[in-house]
């Protein structure tokens, strides 16, 4: 009788929890059967859900409930707390699998070359992101002493970090953030609050929900230049052409148009400022340099010529993330992805045997999170094509037991499935006394307690 066709997947957030779905779902799950390995950097999974989404998103972290329902298939296992390569290389993870799928995101800034970049007070999006999530990787303090702050960026990422900058703790206290946060956030001095984009208010790329929801708080007041509303005739195209433009933009012209409250936390959207410089004395922000742009008809923009410096002491750039180059993989540093065919990974114009990517760290991070599920669904089906046409490696140790047994003479130790409900059982037992669902453990060591490790 042949035995199941056994796959790891290196990441367990969406992108590589949609392509274990993606195997469960295909006809080899029934004959002759998938065995799944997941293995998760994180002593929890679901990556992006849990470290990449902000707090005060309680919908999209509904996800999670769906993830939930594909990790609770009996032909899954999940090995938190495993890096790839220090506690696992690829060579043997071929010696265990058929097949091994990478899925490991994207969770570095995407670097931004202009003068004072370097300078205290500078920072990555990503890394802010990651304090406020309670990443377990990053300090448990950050810096919030600046009373005007500028973010760089005009897409969703941008957007949640102005929004987390300008509400108050309080406003975010019945959400998940740890205690830590909590505190940092009290601290916050911030009351400007100033987002940056090269282009005009057609371009942007917000999600129209994400946008509406910056005013919904009753501390922030969302403030548009009416001279930032312009189009050409490639933004009119845009706008008639793309559905999620066109609400963007309304909104924007809403919110031009009307009078400026009295919420104590201003929040700026500009448009057609590009920056060219982060400004600063003795090593420390004091200001940003934007030239103004001007529509050249196509949706694209040329500078002016005319520039403003802009009275800020803080910089958060919300440019774009990046993935980690993975050892023994090739690598395309421009675009910061595993070169790849329909998720098949190359190789000097060969497909590497046995191995494939999913998610951003095939197309890079652009889309949302659902877009991944097409990228599985590919991936999954090219790996299956190898499979049927007997182009994948025969791993030597192909024993479910044989990957357990190497991480225990490794001394690795690893989460589970079972582990992350006991996890989720105690953030959720310390959310209870506070009216909260859960409050998230930050430490690795404490989250490897919880879990039973």
């Amino acid at each position: 009788m042949p035995r199941p066709l056994r796959t790891a997947i290196v990441g367990a957030g969406p992108a590589g929890i949609y392509a274990a779905d993606a195997l469960l779902k295909s006809a080899a799950a029934t004959d002759p059967g998938v065995s799944i390995d997941l293995f998760e950097k994180m002593p929890a999974p679901f990556g992006l859900i849990r470290y990449g989404v902000a707090p005060d998103h309680p919908r999209i972290k509904g996800i999670v409930t769906a993830l939930h329902q594909v990790l609770d298939k009996p032909q899954i296992r999940l090995f938190g707390n495993v890096d790839y390569p220090g506690d696992i290389s690829l060579d043997e993870l071929h010696e265990f699998y058929d097949a091994v799928i990478f899925s490991t995101g994207a969770d570095a800034d995407r670097a931004l070359d202009i003068p004072g970049i370097e300078l205290d007070g500078s920072y990555g999006a990503a890394d802010f992101v990651s304090w406020y999530d309670g990443h377990p990787d990053v300090p448990r303090t950050w810096p919030l002493h600046a009373g005007k702050v500028a973010v760089l960026g005009v897409g969703n990422v941008a957007l949640d970090v102005a929004r987390i900058l300008a509400k108050t703790a309080d406003e975010l206290l019945p959400t998940e953030i740890p205690a830590n946060v909590y505190d940092g956030l009290k601290a916050n001095r911030a009351r400007e609050i100033h987002v940056f984009g090269r282009r005009g208010p057609a371009q942007a790329k917000f999600s129209p929900m994400e946008l509406r929801e910056l005013d919904h708080s009753p501390t922030i007041e969302v403030i548009v230049d009416p001279e930032d509303i312009d189009y050409d005739e490639g933004s009119i195209a845009t706008r008639r052409s793309n559905k999620q433009a066109d609400m963007v933009a309304k909104t924007l012209e809403n919110w031009a148009i009307r009078d400026v409250g009295e919420r104590p936390h201003k929040l700026f959207l500009h448009f057609f400022e590009s920056p060219t410089e982060i400004l600063g004395e003795d090593g420390t922000v004091t200001g940003l340099r934007t030239e103004r742009t001007r529509l050249d008809g196509s949706g694209n923009v040329v500078g002016t010529g005319e520039f403003h410096d802009w009275d800020v002491q803080g910089v958060y750039r919300a440019v774009g993330y990046l993935s980690d180059e993975l050892p023994k993989l090739p690598w395309d540093v421009e675009s910061g992805t595993v070169p790849n065919e329909g998720g098949r990974v190359v190789e000097a114009g060969q497909h590497l045997p046995s191995t494939y990517v999913t998610g951003w760290i095939r197309r890079g991070p652009v889309g949302l999170i659902g877009h991944t599920k097409g990228d599985a669904n590919e991936t999954v089906a090219n790996l299956l094509d190898d499979h049927a046409q007997g182009r994948l490696r025969t791993p030597s140790a192909p024993e479910p037991e044989a990957v357990d047994a190497f991480l225990a003479e490794r001394g690795v130790r690893w989460t589970t499935w079972e582990g992350w409900h006991r996890l989720d059982a105690a953030e959720k037992a310390l959310g209870e006394p506070q009216g909260r669902e859960r409050v998230k453990i930050v430490e690795r060591e404490d989250m490897l307690r919880a879990s039973g490790a």
